[in-house]
């Protein structure tokens, strides 16, 4: 009795699921017919399970905090950044855009054209701000300077101080770089100078013997 009541179940199950796949071709059938959009029947969500592998350029530790970024503008939790949460977002950081900035702003990164930006378009702003492949005047440089640190905490008068001092303390390690490689070319010099010095000792003593 058991047997039969599951796969009386089973049945039952198995035909309510066919009969909503035949509902639902049956009214994308009537939506094409009539001209009209079919929209999805799932919402898909872009996948970042191989960001890691195509981001190589950070660690996972930097994409996992771009990630809690994201997800914070991201209001409404969506899996996208709409030019509504862009705003919002640069407002919060500081510098608001306009809109025209705002929209050249995804564009400038919005691979797939859907006028937003997904987690991976929100990546591809890091690493254009890095590589310096970003128009000058784009708002999005802005973005990755100041999401480098927690606004939230230090305040946008604080990040700006950060940078600041960021900025200066790459200028004083160029410089120190730069230093460091004149004295290894002059020891280098040197050195040469000096093999080439005991080589023309060792051919005129060779000559007296």
């Amino acid at each position: 009795m058991d047997n039969v009541s599951v796969s009386s179940g089973s049945s039952s199950a198995d035909g309510d699921e066919l009969s909503a796949v035949l509902n639902r071709r049956q009214k994308i059938n009537e939506a094409l017919e009539d001209g009209k959009p079919v929209p999805p029947q799932f919402n898909r969500r872009p996948s970042t399970k191989n960001v890691y592998l195509e981001f190589k350029e950070f660690s996972r530790k930097q994409i996992n905090e771009y990630e809690a970024t994201f997800k914070k503008f991201d209001t409404g939790k969506d899996g996208y950044l709409d030019l509504g949460e862009l705003k919002r977002m640069m407002e919060k950081l500081g510098v608001p855009q306009t809109h025209l900035a705002l929209k050249a702003m995804i564009k400038e990164v919005d691979e797939d054209g859907d006028d937003k930006i997904s987690f991976r378009e929100f990546l591809l702003i890091y690493r254009k701000a890095y590589d310096g492949s970003l128009p000058l005047d784009c708002g999005l440089n802005e973005l990755a300077r100041l999401t480098e640190i927690n606004v939230d905490e230090v305040g946008v008068i604080g990040a700006k101080e950060f940078f600041e001092a960021k900025i200066e303390y790459q200028g004083i390690a160029n410089r120190f770089e730069y230093e460091l490689r004149q004295e290894m070319e002059e020891k280098k010099r040197t050195e040469d100078e000096m093999s080439k010095r005991k080589i023309a000792f060792k051919e005129k003593t060779a000559i007296f013997q």
